[in-house]
């Protein structure tokens, strides 16, 4: 068969085209911009990706058309989907029909953790000899490439509340029908599509309602929002995970940073943790995880060691290297208590290093502003922080530099970013780049910029 991808280079697209490619079929795809990591996966994989949305890019001959949720009405590719009468579908509806059927299917949901979480679990379960498939939205640093058919029952699946296309407004997870779900936390987002909590939630509510009596909701028991969710009706055991509190899985925290802690499972300790994450944020994802395998009768005592070689995800938090004594890391930031749990988990590494941010604005929710108020607060923990500051930008960030009090500025472009960071670092000095888009190559321009000096 062959297929066309359109919105390839998203983390989720490009893990579609990298199964689809598995199974043995012909895959090209096209997208408006393309950046690492899923333009290099994609290469390494032969897939043909084509710049833009012409319609020309897509073959005469194509059997299906996969569409992203990022193409609306008005998209030339679109308009020639629907003009020519091509087949078309989602790519979570894709996903439903051609890999998970006969699969147990585990999905993570959740504002912030998605991405680390699933890639933790696939992590466990292949640990543990399961040989599952998966399908994150990163490149976890264990298995190289986002996502895999793999040959055991489990199937894993980073599962988005954001909706599955233009023609589909539902939530992509809805989709997934999984045994297992596990719900991280969360919180208000995407406010390009959502009005208000309360939205998200009844999106979280749809997916509670399809997990089975016999399946298992893993869900952060510190998280208001959630309990809320499952007051309105659920029908499938819970298990809850949570530090501060009674909860069935808990962590005994070992190290401040969370590098170390003592797994308890109803109050009988299963095993001791030591790994190379840091912050409370990726010890709740870890509970969350372990709790999951247990569900499918994974014996987490017997895997838990293993997560001393867990390398994390390629942009969360990931280090790029160390230059004339400045280390620099590129984060997946999206949200500010994304950036504030990061962060705090960072200082609780580096003590009183200085902690240097690079920070673009590039969420919906971020460009529409619906998180200003919060970014500064957020920021605590930085030293110094060079906002991206775009004219184009639709809200003044002027309150987030005041927020700061003396420790931020702005940048307009990416190239005055660069200039302004080689300018204030100093050797001893951790930069941080956040951005959950490409930040137009900054983090890789300004370790080389310094290795120029």
């Amino acid at each position: 068969m062959k297929l066309h991808i359109l919105g390839i280079a998203g983390t989720f697209m490009g893990g579609v085209a990298a199964l689809a490619r598995e199974q043995g079929h012909a895959v090209a795809g096209s997208d408006q911009s393309v950046y690492p990591p899923m333009s290099t996966q994609l290469e390494q994989l032969g897939i043909t990706l084509s710049q833009g949305y012409a319609a020309e890019n897509i073959a005469a001959d194509i059997d299906v058309v996969v569409v992203g949720n990022a193409l609306s009405r008005g998209n030339p590719s679109v308009e020639h989907v629907l003009d020519a009468r091509l087949n078309y579908t989602s790519g979570a509806e894709w996903l439903r029909e051609n890999v998970l059927p006969g699969r147990t299917t585990l999905a993570v949901a959740g504002t912030h953790g998605k991405t680390t979480t699933t890639s933790i679990l696939a992590f466990l379960l292949d640990s543990a000899g399961r040989d599952p498939g998966f399908l994150v939205g990163g490149v976890p640093e264990n298995f190289g490439v986002s996502a895999r058919l793999g040959g055991g029952k489990e199937f894993v699946v980073e599962a988005d509340e954001y909706d599955t296309a233009f023609f589909d407004k539902r939530s992509k997870f809805v989709h997934y029908r999984p045994t297992v779900a596990i719900l991280n936390n969360l919180e208000y987002d995407h406010a390009d599509i959502f009005p208000d909590l309360a939205a998200i939630q009844r999106q979280f509510h749809h997916l509670v309602r399809i997990v089975p009596g016999n399946g298992r909701l893993i869900v952060n028991g510190e998280d208001m929002a959630l309990a809320q969710v499952l007051a309105m009706g659920c029908w499938t055991p819970v298990e809850t995970f949570g530090i501060d509190g009674e909860f069935d899985w808990t962590a005994d925290l070992l190290r401040d940073d969370g590098s170390e802690f003592v797994v308890r499972n109803r109050g009988a300790v299963v095993g001791t943790v030591r790994w190379s994450l840091s912050g409370r944020h990726n010890v709740m994802n870890g509970l969350a995880a372990l709790a999951a395998v247990n569900a499918v009768a994974v014996d987490v005592a017997g895997v838990i060691a293993r997560l001393a070689e867990f390398a994390s995800v390629k942009r969360r938090m990931q280090r790029l290297g160390t230059v004339r004594g400045v280390t620099i890391h590129d984060d997946f930031a999206h949200h500010p208590t994304a950036i504030r749990t990061t962060l705090e988990g960072l200082r609780a590494s580096v003590g009183a290093a200085r902690v240097v941010v690079a920070m673009e604005p590039r969420s919906a929710s971020m460009r529409l502003g619906a998180h200003a108020d919060d970014i500064a607060p957020a920021l605590q923990q930085a030293d110094v922080v060079v906002f991206l500051h775009r004219p184009e930008l639709a809200w003044d960030a002027g309150k987030v530099i005041a927020g700061l009090r003396g420790r931020g500025e702005t940048a307009a472009t990416v190239e005055d970013l660069v200039a302004r960071l080689i300018q204030l670092l100093t050797p001893g000095d951790h930069l941080v780049f956040m951005s959950n888009g490409g930040f137009e190559g900054a983090p890789q321009r300004t370790l080389a910029a310094l290795k120029i000096l």
